[in-house]
């Protein structure tokens, strides 16, 4: 426990006199680079957060929360499925879903082609908030009409418009195990724009009934699509569907399908963690510089205060609480200023864009022109935290030097 005198001398040494203004300077910049760590800590993760949400909200704005798939890709009995998923707590939604893969030609192109089967009836309650229309509605998706739905970049890579004959070249197989190919002509009905090229670039919409006779399906569909409550939650749902459902069908989430970029983006926030907090761990080395030149400079200070009966531990807790103090107080300036930018990074990036007269995220380029910023209350905890530690670990050695200090050597040519 630290008593007044301790509390009351570490405080003292915190006051720069004409002869320690050198320290103090080094005090100062060890407070100001404690804060700066802080603070773009707080930052950095804050947009990498919002970076992450809206690759979420992107990826997951063509596609459902998680899926439930009969064996062999074919999903037989779909429409009592649907009753029970739609039944399971936490589903908010579902629909049934036939999905192929094959070339789509108008006039001398032909790309390649992800063609997704759906139903207007069952697939508005589960993403048509979702899907941004540019041109038609969902609803001109109906059996028998061979109508068909591009994605934005895919519809202006074929230079097909509103009302132009497109041709899909669907594999299907066969019963000996071989693919035959399957030439059926649709008509462009509307265009969309995910804002996700993995989307807009390749994925196509026709009528699932016309998918499934595509692909000799029959009645049955490929899986059943959910949307959750919460999209977090999405693992729990597919895990208890599974339990529920039992060994006939196999249940996946959004966390499986599009693993590969969210580990990607943890990867990128554990590294800039890293290399951000080096600017805290240069800040903490300032203080025990700091400290180590305030013990040397006090040393017959020290030596006095022995002599008074003040004990070795008390030396430490004397020198602790001055260096405390400093990065404590970098690490409460470095939250404020952090939480501040990071809650204000919509706001200030625009501003800062049209005083330097550049765009840092131009539309022709990226498909997020914005710099989004989603602040977690865990991340500021753990970095304020995590700053307290190394901070208070810095002043160890040079509180220790401190209570070595001999009064009589120290005194003796006083």
């Amino acid at each position: 426990m630290i008593n007044p005198v301790e509390l009351f001398v570490g405080l003292r040494y915190l006051r720069a006199k004409r002869r320690t203004r050198f320290v103090s300077f080094i005090t100062l910049i060890s407070l100001l680079g404690i804060a700066l760590g802080v603070a773009a800590l707080i930052v950095i993760l804050s947009v990498m957060n919002g970076f992450e949400g809206e690759l979420r909200g992107r990826l997951l704005s063509m596609s459902a929360h998680g899926t439930v798939t009969g064996a062999g890709g074919k999903t037989e009995g779909w429409q009592r499925i649907i009753d029970e998923v739609a039944a399971e707590p936490g589903v908010s939604a579902a629909a049934p879903f036939v999905q192929m893969e094959g070339m789509v030609q108008s006039g001398p192109e032909l790309l390649a082609v992800l063609v997704h089967g759906v139903d207007p009836a069952y697939e508005k309650p589960l993403s048509a908030e979702m899907i941004n229309m540019v041109e038609g509605e969902l609803e001109v998706l109906q059996p028998g009409t061979r109508s068909i739905i591009l994605g934005r970049i895919l519809a202006y890579d074929l230079g097909a418009r509103i009302g132009d004959g497109v041709v899909l070249l669907i594999p299907r197989p066969v019963g000996d195990g071989t693919l035959e190919p399957v030439l059926e002509r649709f008509v462009l009905r509307g265009v969309f724009e995910a804002g996700l090229q993995d989307h807009d670039s390749v994925l196509a919409l026709i009528h699932i009934s016309d998918a499934a006779a595509i692909q000799g399906l029959g009645d049955a569909v490929t899986s059943i699509r959910f949307r959750s409550d919460d999209v977090m939650a999405a693992p729990v749902v597919a895990q208890s569907l599974q339990e529920r459902l039992g060994e006939s069908v196999s249940t996946s989430d959004w966390t499986i399908e599009n693993g590969s970029y969210f580990r990607a983006i943890r990867l990128e926030k554990m590294m800039m963690s890293l290399i951000l907090s080096l600017i805290i761990g240069v800040a903490a080395f300032n203080i025990v510089a700091s400290l180590v030149m305030v013990v040397t400079d006090k040393t017959n200070d020290i030596a006095v205060l022995r002599t008074l009966g003040m004990g070795p531990d008390g030396v430490v807790r004397v020198f602790f609480v001055q260096g405390a103090m400093i990065g404590w107080a970098g690490v409460l300036i470095g939250v404020l200023l952090g939480v501040v930018l990071a809650l204000n990074v919509p706001v200030i990036v625009p501003f800062l864009e049209q005083a330097l007269g550049f765009q840092i995220m131009p539309g022709d380029v990226y498909y997020v022109t914005r710099i989004p910023s989603e602040l977690e209350w865990q991340d500021v905890a753990i970095i304020s935290v995590a700053a307290f530690v190394l901070t208070s670990l810095a002043t160890l050695y040079p509180s220790r030097r401190a209570a070595l200090v001999n009064p009589a050597a120290a005194l003796r040519y006083e």
